[in-house]
């Protein structure tokens, strides 16, 4: 026997129950198999305690959200779907993604309408995080400071360093012990500035340290951002237009060292330099003194080999000198020894032997040589010296030549 209808107003009323099995029949009816539907993952909800997700999916125009529903992935779809999207996006799924996913429209009638996802394309969703990392190159581009910071100029003895790192990462330990232990025993001054490097709160916390790092800025020479292990996942918070930009106009070198080989994030494109492991980052300082030490060392044998060349070169001019005025000392001598030699024999030739040889004689008077015959008087007595003896005599008369 059928049950009557309850009415109300003369139209029937029917129980939620009711409805929601129609619903239930409508969708099954009408969507029977699995479609391709594209959405953003607003929230991810995932547990790990039962491997299920919910997430939350919706369509927007800019900011705005034009429409949203709930999603499934069962714990036994979930595990494969994220494992198959790490290995080929480098990401896992999280929100603020676009995903291309393969789902069943159904209704619950007790939890309602929800799309229970069994795959996920991960190269819809790499093709989009490829498509924005080209907006974001292009932005900063037509911005003009896509190589800002390529061209900040890195002093030539980069020794106060800072870092921006996880204080108890591997990549961390591996750059200050490369530093440490240079075969040159360089010395630097590292400060660390501890942060998340992956993930969508690195993109914060790394620019956070950047404005404090901003803040000292004339007690460092350079910024590294140095990360180790973990493959490329999480790396696309490295694409990040505020980080990039962050990193492009800062106003000391940033070197990055984000450790992955395959895939060039735009960090690293704006980046000063960047290289792959911490220890490539730490090789890369070592260098820059090693390049100091080598001009010097350049310089220094080039100065010697200068110097050497220039004292040869004198010395030679030197000896030069040394001979000609060796000569010309020894004509100078030789011209006033003969010279002398001539005046020597000119004095010999005056002097009072030889005079007396000659056959003159001297008349002395009282010790003194007699010149003129007034000087004695009659009966004096003179010496007169020959060459060979002397004459004494008493003087008998004197006849002067001015008194005839």
């Amino acid at each position: 026997m059928a049950i009557e209808r309850e009415t109300f107003k003369e139209k029937p009323i029917y129980t939620l129950t009711e409805i929601s099995k129609s619903l239930h029949s409508v969708i099954a009816k009408n969507y029977p198999r699995p479609y391709y539907i594209k959405a953003e993952i607003v929230k991810l909800n995932y547990y790990p305690h039962s491997g299920h997700c919910y997430p939350e999916l919706a369509e927007k125009e800019g900011n705005i959200i034009k429409t949203q529903m709930r999603a499934i992935i069962w714990s036994s779809a979930f595990r494969e779907i994220n494992d198959r999207f790490v290995k080929l996006t480098g990401e896992p799924m999280k929100e603020g993604i676009n995903i291309l996913c393969l789902a069943t429209i159904e209704y619950d009638v007790k939890y309602g309408l929800s799309l229970h996802i069994q795959n996920v394309e991960p190269t819809y969703t790499l093709g989009d995080m490829v498509k924005n990392k080209l907006l974001v190159i292009e932005r900063l581009k037509k911005e003009g400071i896509f190589k800002a910071n390529k061209e900040r100029k890195l002093v030539l003895i980069p020794k106060r360093i800072a870092v921006i790192s996880v204080e108890t990462s591997k990549g961390y330990a591996d750059f200050m012990v490369t530093l440490a232990n240079n075969p040159y025993h360089y010395k630097f001054e590292c400060t660390l500035f501890p942060s998340i490097l992956q993930g969508d709160k690195a993109i914060r916390i790394i620019t956070e340290k950047l404005t404090e790092i901003e803040g000292l800025v004339d007690f460092f020479d350079s910024v590294v951002i140095i990360r180790g292990g973990g493959g490329d996942v999480g790396l696309s918070c490295y694409d990040d237009y505020q980080l990039a930009a962050r990193v492009a106009t800062f106003p000391l070198p940033v070197i990055s060292g984000i450790g992955h080989s395959t895939n060039e994030t735009i960090t690293d494109m704006v980046s000063f330099q960047s290289k792959i492991t911490p220890t490539d980052v730490a090789n890369f300082f070592i260098d820059q003194y090693r390049k100091v030490d080598q001009v010097l060392e350049d310089s220094k044998h080039a100065i010697s080999k200068q110097v050497a060349r220039r004292v040869a070169t004198e010395k030679s001019t030197l000896q030069h000198y040394d001979e000609n005025l060796s000569n010309i000392a020894i004509r100078v001598i030789y011209r006033h020894a003969q010279a002398l030699q001539s005046i020597e024999e000119k004095i010999a030739l005056l002097s009072p032997e030889s005079i007396l040889k000659r056959g003159f004689s001297i008349t002395y008077f009282q010790d003194k040589t007699l010149k003129n015959s007034d000087k004695v008087k009659k009966e004096d007595l003179i010496i007169t010296r020959l060459y060979h003896g002397e004459i004494r005599s008493r003087v008998e008369e004197t006849k002067n030549e001015n008194n005839q």
